[in-house]
Formats: structure tokens, C-alpha cells, sequence
């Protein structure tokens, strides 16, 4: 996955207007961002009431599903090829850290993913809280309701669980498999749900 600006954001936020009075100048707040446009797959599903905003890039078959929200203002937001990101959850950033969610990921319903990075196929379940700068390892599996510490570096094909998440154990081999299939039932449903419901409404996302 590159990390590299798309052209299309620096060509918006070279054309952005002059950035507005603001009650603290001397914090930084990122203007430019706020006039970058998503930029969805056409293959990729958004859920009608989902807030996708700013510098949010979504892969294809990947799937942001309702009453979500993706608020890509001071970086960027990024959910890889058939990832899927369930109802209620809550992507956004910090400075100087984007959001990245790689391929094949499941992020479960309710959970907070703030300015870390998540491995392809890894699984983030039910509930659970990602804080700013982790890094989630490869197929690594974060139990429901786990609070992952900021700057946590969580292994590859690991289970992490707790308050604060903490390692349980190394997933074993048919852990591993299973885990690997759990995004496909969602890239599955997102195409179901563009087929049924079409993409006039994201489409509107991208004319904000």
C-alpha cells in the first residue's frame, strides 16, 4: 500500500482559499484537507448514512458500512482492497499519523481505529480501541472490547486481548485459517449491497 499523497489532494489543496480566522493560529489544523475530495473504488460500498470526509481512500471491494465515520481532516485515511469496516465504527487521525488499514481486513462493529496501523488480514473485533501510533501486525487477531496503548507494536498472527491489550498467544495454524476468510462474506455483501442500492449516494460524496 503506498503512502504516497495522491495528485488529486495536492492539486485540491493547492487550489484551496485563504485559510480562515481561527481562535488558535498557533495550532496546527490542516485547511488544505478539508477541500480533498474521497477517493472511493467503484467497486467499494458506502453505506448510505456513513460520514466519509476529507482525504479518505478506499480500495477496491472494500465496504464502510452504517453509521460510520471516516473523517480524513489533519491526515489521511486509508482502508485497503476488501477490507470491511462495520456499522458504528470510528476511523480518524493524528498529526503526523495517518489511518491505514490494509487488504483483506475485518474492522468489527463499534470499534475506534485513531491514527495506528492495521495489517493486511489482520481482524480488529467488536469493540475494541486502537490508539494513535500502533502498529497491528499481519493476520493479528485483537480481541473484543481490547484497548490497544498508544505506540503498541502488536506481532503478526497474534492474539492481543484486555484493558490494556496485552499478548495471549501465537494463533495456531487453523486460527489462522479461519481468520484469513472473515473478509470475504463483506466483500461479498458490498457487492450485494451496490447492486441493490447503486452508488448515486456516494457519488454525492465526492461533489461535497
Amino acid at each position: 500500500m503506498s503512502h504516497e499523497l495522491p495528485p488529486e489532494w495536492i492539486a485540491q489543496a493547492n487550489g484551496a482559499p485563504k485559510q480562515p480566522a481561527v481562535p488558535h493560529p498557533e495550532t496546527h489544523f490542516a485547511w488544505e484537507n478539508l477541500h480533498s475530495k474521497p477517493i472511493i473504488h467503484p467497486t467499494a460500498w458506502v453505506a448510505q448514512n456513513a460520514v466519509v470526509f476529507g482525504r479518505v481512500k478506499l480500495g477496491a471491494h472494500s465496504s464502510i458500512w452504517y453509521n460510520c465515520v471516516l473523517r480524513g481532516d489533519n491526515e489521511y485515511i486509508e482502508v485497503g482492497d476488501e477490507s470491511n469496516i462495520q456499522d458504528g465504527t470510528v476511523l480518524h487521525v493524528d498529526d503526523g499519523f495517518p489511518c491505514i488499514v490494509g487488504k483483506r481486513v475485518t474492522v468489527g462493529h463499534s470499534a475506534v481505529v485513531h491514527g495506528c496501523t492495521v495489517g493486511d488480514g489482520a481482524l480488529i473485533a467488536i469493540g475494541a480501541t486502537l490508539l494513535s501510533r500502533s502498529v497491528i501486525g499481519e493476520g493479528a487477531l485483537i480481541a473484543a472490547g481490547a484497548l490497544v496503548l498508544e505506540g503498541a507494536q502488536v506481532p503478526p498472527h497474534t492474539l492481543w486481548a484486555g484493558v490494556p491489550a496485552k499478548q495471549v498467544k501465537e494463533l495456531e495454524p487453523r486460527q489462522r485459517e479461519r481468520l484469513a476468510k472473515t473478509y470475504t462474506h463483506y466483500a461479498n455483501n458490498a457487492a450485494a449491497y451496490l447492486a441493490r442500492y447503486g452508488r448515486a449516494h456516494i457519488d454525492a460524496l465526492l461533489r461535497l
